[in-house]
Order: C-alpha cells, then structure tokens, then sequence
C-alpha cells in the first residue's frame, strides 16, 4: 500500500488546499493540440514541395502536386470574377462599330442610278438615190454612273421615227464600260433611209437652203452593276439637214417633259 502524502500550500496563517491520490501526482496535460497537428503536417508537405498555391483560394489553401489539370474550382456567385469590369462599356463600344460597318457598308453598295442623256449631233453624212435619200447620223450620248462600283454597259438599241413612221434603226452588243462616280461620252451612228416621195423632193429640191428634218430617237440599254442588270431607256428629238453633209456639231433637244 502506497503512502497518502499531503501538502499545505499558502501563507502562514492561511487555510491550504490538500491534494492527495495513489500512484504518482504529475499533472495530466495534452502535449500537441489537434489544430496545431494539422498545421505542423500541412507545413511539412509544404517544405516538402508536395502542394502548390490554390489559385482560387485568395492563397490560403493548397492543392497537392500533378493535380492541377484534375480538379475543379469552384467559387461563389458573388466572386467579383463574375462580373467583369466595363461590361456596358464594351456592349456600347461593339454596337457602335456594328452600327457604323453596316452604314458604310449600306452607302458604299447601295445601287444608285445609271443615267442616260443626250449630247449633239456630231455628224450627218448624205447620199441621194433615184428613190430614197441615206443618211448616216452620228450621234453623241453622255452615260453617267453615280455608283461606287463600275457600270457595263450592253445592247443599246436605238430607233429613229419620222411622223411615226420608222426611218432607222441600229443595234450595239457591247457598248462601254464606266467607271465610278464618272460620265463617260459614247458614240454611235444610225443608218436613216427616207423612201417617202414628198420627203425624196424636199431633201433634192435646190430652191430651198435648208432641208430640216425632225428625227425622234427611242433609246434602250442593257446595264449590269452590283450584281444586278437594269434597264434604261431615253426618247429624245434631233433635226438634221437631209440636204447636205452637215460635219459641226449641234444640240440635241431632250424629250419633253
């Protein structure tokens, strides 16, 4: 059998606290606490070089080597991540330049006219025959393109009448090319053939100096720009001297309005 030892402890005078059990009296005290266990492991892998820096955790947690492609981040809907900066900013900038390319490309593209438009007269050429007079007109047309895109021109049709009566035609397969924004003047001849007797003896008569004769031209073309073909059409009146070669030019009057 053990002995119970006791002890007084105080000052003098005091009434002291007796302790007493069997055995050895030491002291029962944890040594190492559990979180400070877990922090001595973690710096041990950290010094180990077995952990990285966890990208997601602001750098306070860490992932173990090699796995980096394997795990997945997740963060809270209110991580500032997720709302990126100058958002209405970049929307405004992005509908603007939307705005501003589909505008030039709308006035660059967009078809505007291809006009057609009477100049002079440039030449007539006469031959008398026993039963007709032949006359060969040289006429001048102004093509004028407004487009930012080169204008084809194709099958210009011209058509000469006299009193209704047709005098002359000619036809032209392929007629110019214009360029942008340009007018181009084009030249072309109309063979006219007077067969009618009272016509015949005015253009050979000699007591008169001038043979006027009124022409009504009816012009048709073809004209292909922008991916498209157009049709353009033009009635204009000319007079012309049916009895003598005429070599200055001289104004062709537009049809009436």
């Amino acid at each position: 059998m053990g002995t119970v030892s006791s002890k007084w402890l105080g000052s003098s005078g005091g009434r002291g606290i007796e302790h007493g059990g069997s055995g050895h009296g030491e002291d029962k005290q944890p040594i190492v606490e559990q979180d400070e266990r877990k922090r001595w492991s973690s710096n041990r892998r950290d010094s180990s070089g077995e952990t990285l820096d966890c990208p997601t955790c602001q750098g306070t947690g860490r992932i173990p080597r090699g796995q980096e492609s394997k795990l997945v981040a997740v963060i809270p809907c209110n991580d500032q991540r997720l709302r990126p900066r100058h958002t209405k900013l970049y929307m405004a900038v992005s509908v603007a330049a939307c705005l501003l390319v589909s505008s030039l490309v709308l006035f660059f593209l967009f078809p505007r006219s291809v006009i057609l438009s009477p100049v002079a007269v440039k030449s007539v050429l006469v031959f008398f025959t026993e039963d007709a007079v032949l006359m060969n007109v040289t006429n001048v047309l102004n093509i004028t393109n407004q487009n930012f895109a080169q204008v084809q021109a194709y099958n210009l049709t011209v058509q000469a009448l006299n009193f209704q009566t047709v005098v002359g035609t000619v036809t032209i397969q392929n007629v110019t090319m214009v360029k942008p924004l340009s007018t181009k003047m084009y030249s072309f001849q109309i063979p006219i053939k007077l067969t009618d007797a009272g016509l015949n003896n005015y253009c050979k008569s000699t007591t008169i100096q001038i043979h006027t004769v009124f022409l009504h031209l009816q012009m048709a073309m073809t004209v292909y720009y922008l991916a498209h073909f157009e049709q353009l059409s033009l009635d204009t009146y000319e007079y012309i001297d049916c009895g003598t070669n005429t070599t200055i030019p001289h104004s062709v009057n537009p049809s009436p309005p």
